[in-house]
């Protein structure tokens, strides 16, 4: 039987330096906004702050006890860099540490099981133009949806973040149902990754072997996205 999933994304509200590649040097971050999404219905669920720029403690410790709640009622939560983003910055935003390395470890965080499969990652766009997906928006990216939400073009930005999130259960359920992952690389490749046994939680893809990433010039290493957990 064909797992129900629950798409989940976030966008951070502070505006990042042009040209740094550390997110983490300059948290907290904040979240502007957050979407999720049921993969049995077509209803987007909008989070964002009622009285600021960004959600309060309150108001992101309701998403995470949303997100529990729909764990407990069957849902697999899936996310495209859940692990090494949003449920990191969520656990900081929350205060809820315990709650979101265990809602993180029972995820299926899809890009974390190519990386732990594969020892690279895919961008979420080039998985979704791999499936014949609509992708990202032309010209659009996460590093631009704190600088739009700064701006007060906030519209902009809850369709982006709607739009990820549509794109994320579709991935999980389509990518489960055929058995397999396509993605088209940079050079304009088409690349497959086959799910015999369908996407696996980042528990258990933690488990799987480490990959041969000699050929790498700078290889990814698991643990930037899990140090969060320890």
């Amino acid at each position: 039987m064909q797992r129900k999933y629950l798409a989940f994304d976030i966008e951070t509200a502070k505006v990042m330096p042009e040209g740094e590649p550390n997110w983490r040097s300059c948290r907290p971050l904040g979240i502007a906004c957050a979407a999720t999404l049921l993969s049995d219905t077509d209803k987007v669920i909008l989070w964002h702050g009622a009285a600021s720029d960004r959600m309060s403690e309150e108001e992101a410790s309701g998403l995470v006890e949303y997100l529990r709640e729909q764990a407990g009622r069957g849902y697999t939560i899936a996310t495209w860099n859940g692990m090494g983003f949003d449920f990191d910055i969520l656990a900081e935003e929350s205060g809820m540490l315990a709650e979101c390395r265990e809602l993180a470890v029972n995820q299926v965080d899809m890009m974390f099981h190519i990386l732990c499969r594969l020892g690279y990652g895919v961008s979420l766009d080039a998985a979704a133009r791999g499936m014949g997906l609509p992708g990202k928006p032309e010209g659009m990216n996460g590093a631009m949806a704190p600088v739009l939400w700064a701006e007060g073009k906030r519209e902009a930005v809850l369709d982006y973040v709607a739009q990820d999130v549509r794109t994320t259960a579709e991935l999980a359920t389509q990518c489960e149902a055929c058995g397999a992952l396509r993605w088209i690389t940079k050079s304009g490749r088409a690349r497959r990754m086959m799910l015999p046994e369908g996407w696996l939680t980042a528990e258990e893809a933690e488990e799987l072997p480490q990959p041969n990433t000699s050929w790498m010039t700078d290889p990814w290493v698991r643990a930037d996205f899990t140090a969060w957990l320890r």
